[in-house]
C-alpha cells in the first residue's frame, strides 16, 4: 500500500468515525428520552390507580429517572460527544440493573426479562452499530444478575419462581443473539453505505474538477443545469495569443516524448500565470495558446490584466530557459473589442470564442516578430498611460488591410494602481 493510499484510508476511517459518533450521539439522546417518557407514563399512571403504590416500586422508577438525567446531561457534556458509547452503558444499564440492585436489600434475585428484552430491543433498533458495544451491555446485565444471585444466595422473584427458567433463559438468549446479529449486519451494511458514498463524493469532485479545466466554472454550472445551449454576446474583452517561434522545425529534431514533455512544461507555466490573474485559458492549438480576459464574467479591467499576463509570460519563458538552457522565444499578440462566447459539440466540446476581434489577435501574433508583444491601436490608447508601448507603424494585415500596431514593452516604473 503506498503512502498515499494509507492517507487517504486513514482519513476515510476518520470519517466514519467522526459520523459513527454522531450518530450514536442523536440516537442516544432520542432513546434516553423515550426511555424516560415512558417511565413517566407507567408511574403516572400507577399512581392514579394505586393510591397505595409500594414505595420500593416507586424508588426504583424515580431513581431509573434520575440516571437518566444523568445519562442525558453527561451527554450534552464533552465526555458525551467524544465517548458516546460510555453514555449508552450508563443509559442501558440505568434501566436494567438499577431494579436488581433495590431487590438486592430485600433478598430478590430480580430476573426481569420483560425489561431487559425490551431494553436490548430498544437499543438494537434505535442504535443499531457496534455490535460489540451491544454485547457488553448484554453481558453485563447477565454476569451481575449472576454474580448477585450466586453470590448474595437470593431468591427468585415471585413472578418467575414457577416459571420455567431453562425455557426463559433461552429465550433471553436468543433474543439477544438475533439482536446482535441484526445490529453488526446493519453496520456491515451502513459501513459499506457510507464508503460508498465517500467513494461516490470523491469521483463525484474529481469529475468536477476535470470539467472546470475543461470549461469555466459558470458555464459548467449552466451545463449541469441541463441548458441546451451555450451562447453569450460580450461587448468588451481582450484575447491574447501566444506562439512558440520554431516550434515546427524544432519538431523534426525531438523525440515525440520530449517534444510532448517541453510543450507540456511551457504550457504548465503559462496555466499558472493564467489562473494567478484569473483570466480564461480557451484553448491550445499545436504550440498557439489562447487567453482572454473579461469573461464569462465582464470585468472592467479586463485590458490591464491581459497585458500584465503578456508580460509575465516573456518572463517566464526567460527563466524556462536558463532553468532547462534553451532559447526558446514567443510571439504574442492581443487585440480587444466583441465576441461570442459559447459552447461547440456533444462529445470533448469545448468553450470557444467566435468573431473579428479573434481573428484581429490572432493576426497580432502571426504578424509579430519573436520576443515581441503585438498591440493593436485599441489596446495603445486604454495602456499608453500606464505601460511602455513603442510605435511599430502602419502594417499590412491579412483579412484586415492596413493596421497601425505597438510593440508593449513594460509597465511604467511610477504606474499606480
Amino acid at each position: 500500500m503506498s503512502l498515499l493510499t494509507f492517507s487517504s484510508t486513514v482519513t476515510d476511517e476518520n470519517k466514519y468515525t467522526t459520523w459513527l459518533d454522531n450518530f450514536m450521539w442523536n440516537r442516544l439522546r432520542l432513546g434516553i428520552i423515550i426511555a424516560m417518557v415512558s417511565l413517566l407514563t407507567f408511574l403516572a399512571l400507577n399512581l392514579s390507580r394505586y393510591p397505595n403504590i409500594d414505595l420500593s416500586w416507586l424508588y426504583i422508577n424515580l431513581t431509573q429517572i434520575a440516571f437518566l438525567l444523568l445519562s442525558l446531561a453527561l451527554l450534552y457534556a464533552p465526555v458525551g460527544r467524544t465517548h458516546p458509547s460510555f453514555i449508552l452503558l450508563l443509559f442501558s444499564w440505568s434501566i436494567t440493573l438499577i431494579p436488581q440492585c433495590w431487590y438486592l436489600q430485600i433478598g430478590i434475585a430480580h430476573f426481569d426479562f420483560v425489561a431487559w428484552t425490551l431494553t436490548f430491543l430498544g437499543q438494537a433498533t434505535l442504535l443499531p452499530v457496534q455490535w460489540r458495544l451491544h454485547l457488553v451491555s448484554q453481558l453485563g446485565v447477565l454476569l451481575c444478575f449472576l454474580i448477585l444471585f450466586l453470590g448474595f444466595n437470593l431468591q427468585f422473584s415471585t413472578q418467575i419462581a414457577n416459571a420455567d427458567l431453562t425455557f426463559l433463559s433461552l429465550y433471553l438468549f436468543w433474543f439477544c443473539v438475533i439482536c446482535n446479529i441484526s445490529v453488526y449486519l446493519y453496520e456491515k451494511l451502513q459501513y459499506s453505505e457510507f464508503h460508498a458514498k465517500l467513494y461516490w463524493k470523491m469521483e463525484q469532485e474529481k469529475s468536477e474538477r476535470l470539467l472546470l479545466n475543461i470549461l469555466p466554472a459558470s458555464i459548467a454550472k449552466r451545463l449541469k443545469q441541463e441548458v441546451s445551449t451555450v451562447a453569450d454576446d460580450f461587448s468588451q474583452v481582450s484575447v491574447l495569443f501566444a506562439d512558440i517561434v520554431g516550434f515546427t522545425e524544432m519538431s523534426g529534431r525531438m523525440s515525440p516524448p520530449a517534444l510532448v514533455k517541453l510543450l507540456n512544461n511551457i504550457f504548465s507555466l503559462f496555466d499558472k500565470l493564467v489562473e494567478q490573474h484569473g483570466l480564461e485559458k480557451i484553448k491550445t492549438i499545436g504550440d498557439a495558446y489562447m487567453v482572454v480576459a473579461g469573461l464569462p464574467i465582464p470585468c472592467s479591467v479586463h485590458i490591464t490584466q491581459i497585458a500584465d499576463l503578456a508580460l509575465e509570460m516573456q518572463q517566464g519563458i526567460a527563466q524556462f530557459n536558463v532553468q532547462h538552457q534553451n532559447n526558446l522565444k514567443i510571439r504574442i499578440g492581443i487585440h480587444t473589442g466583441p465576441v461570442i462566447a459559447g459552447v461547440i459539440g456533444i462529445k470533448k466540446f469545448a468553450y470557444d470564442l467566435w468573431g473579428d476581434t479573434v481573428n484581429t489577435a490572432s493576426r497580432m501574433e502571426s504578424h509579430g516578430i519573436p520576443d515581441h508583444i503585438q498591440v493593436s491601436s485599441d489596446i495603445y490608447e486604454v495602456l499608453k498611460e500606464k505601460y511602455i508601448l513603442v510605435k511599430r507603424g502602419t502594417i499590412q494585415i491579412k483579412g484586415k488591410g492596413e493596421m497601425t500596431t505597438y510593440w508593449l514593452k513594460s509597465k511604467q516604473v511610477d504606474s499606480t494602481f
